[in-house]
């Protein structure tokens, strides 16, 4: 999620707070309990939503890299504060928000919305209206969800970039290309009621290395194969695991075990009003609030420092989704409906979660085989069937429905993932992404 979303929420977030203003923080359990109260909301499990991104190309090979006034004249009004600070950041059509990644990777987060025709309409329509608009500046989307040509290029200027940019140098190559070559499908759910939480938070745990095994689609990077079926989670997953790594998937208090893990991450970015937020290496934000730096932190500092965490399943008061591969066209539908389907009655989830069980943990060998290791093929079988079974009851008869079907028929059922048919020397189906060409 870009920079201008995070914040956003941050700032709806501490609005539903009544009477909760900017505060000093002053001791670790006081800032425990403001990421409890942040990031896990209860309700019934109502509202959907998914952030769909987009690495870009050039439709013509000889017009050169992806540059910031492309991207500005492409986007015109709905061009974000980060590339055009005077611009009024207007929504799409339908009420999608723009934002851009470091990289100039495009990103469309929809609204919730309460039925998952209305959102998959929704997106739909603002994907291909803001698709149509990058067109008419000869850039369309990669059907990837890692760069297989470009080597990282950070576009984005902006502070909070920079710092991050030079936090990861320190620790590796995986940060500029986690910023500026990978795109994901990013679905969005309620967290459910407080008594449902714990069967949600840990079903989509463990649900994790089935999904990234059944809709990996990065098999190449930076212009070579890689060996990884998934070389976004590989990235993802080598990057900063105190940040990035996926937590036990049957926590017994996943929220104050969300909340430690804030404490204990690093810093690598802080808010100034000069040009540079780089923080001071090997500081966390346990060890700020103890004393590291010279003034307390606020809720302010508390809410930059939770967008820059990035776990598989990270909760923002709702709870988001973050490892699944970007799809070709439009067939980032399936994981949407499927992880509705999942998620959408305490049987199918507890079932899912059930089946997921003898694969808990195996994040590595899913990015790196996706469905040709046979313990996760036989799971997704299991996943699958479920999220079929379930549909019915979100959606009636059409083609979401279908999509999904012969998802499953195409791959599930044949321990096929999208990144085997691009190793195979096929492009994918969509008409609206084979005409790309490599740069």
């Amino acid at each position: 999620m870009s920079a201008e979303a995070v914040a956003s929420q941050a700032r709806t977030s501490r609005s539903n707070l009544v009477g909760r203003a900017v505060q000093v923080l002053r001791s670790r359990e006081e800032a425990e309990a403001y990421v409890a109260s942040v990031c896990f909301k209860h309700g019934p499990p109502r509202l959907l939503g998914v952030e769909l991104e987009w690495l870009l190309a050039r439709r013509s090979t000889a017009a050169g890299r992806l540059d910031v006034a492309s991207l500005v004249a492409a986007l015109g009004p709905h061009t974000p504060p980060s590339l055009d600070p005077s611009s009024p950041s207007s929504a799409l059509p339908l009420g999608s928000a723009v934002t851009v990644e470091p990289g100039g990777q495009v990103e469309l987060a929809t609204r919730p919305f309460d039925t998952l025709q209305a959102l998959v309409d929704a997106a739909r329509s603002d994907a291909s209206y803001l698709l149509g608009r990058l067109a008419a500046q000869d850039l369309s989307p990669w059907p990837f969800a890692a760069d297989p040509v470009s080597t990282p290029h950070r576009l984005l200027t902006v502070p909070r970039y920079a710092a991050m940019e030079a936090a990861f140098d320190r620790l590796g190559t995986e940060g500029r290309s986690m910023m500026c070559s990978t795109a994901a499908v990013q679905p969005s759910l309620d967290l459910g009621e407080r008594s449902d939480l714990s069967l949600r938070w840990s079903a989509l745990q463990l649900l994790g290395p089935v999904l990234v095994a059944a809709f990996a689609n990065s098999p190449e990077l930076h212009g070579r194969r890689t060996g990884w079926k998934s070389s976004r989670m590989a990235v993802w997953l080598a990057l900063d695991p105190p940040r990035t790594a996926p937590p036990d998937p049957v926590e017994d208090d996943p929220v104050g075990a969300y909340a430690r893990r804030a404490m204990d991450a690093g810093l690598i970015c802080l808010r100034r009003s000069e040009q540079s937020w780089e923080a001071p290496p090997g500081v966390t934000f346990g060890g700020w609030l103890a004393g590291a730096l010279p003034q307390p932190p606020t809720t302010d500092d508390l809410d930059l420092h939770l967008s820059t965490l990035f776990p598989p399943v990270r909760a923002q008061g709702h709870v988001e989704v973050r490892y699944i591969d970007a799809q070709a066209g439009d067939d980032w539908i399936v994981p949407v409906a499927v992880l509705a389907a999942l998620m959408s009655n305490p049987a199918t989830t507890s079932a899912a979660a059930d089946a997921c069980l003898p694969v808990a943990g195996r994040w590595t060998d899913a990015a790196r085989h996706g469905l040709a290791d046979p313990e996760l093929a036989r799971a997704a079988v299991t996943v699958f069937t479920l999220a079929a079974e379930a549909l019915p009851g979100l959606i009636g008869p059409g083609e979401v429905r279908e999509r999904v079907e012969r998802f499953i028929e195409r791959h599930v059922l044949r321990a096929r993932c999208p990144a085997d048919s691009v190793l195979a020397g096929a492009r994918p189906n969509d008409s609206d992404t084979t005409s790309n060409r490599r740069a």
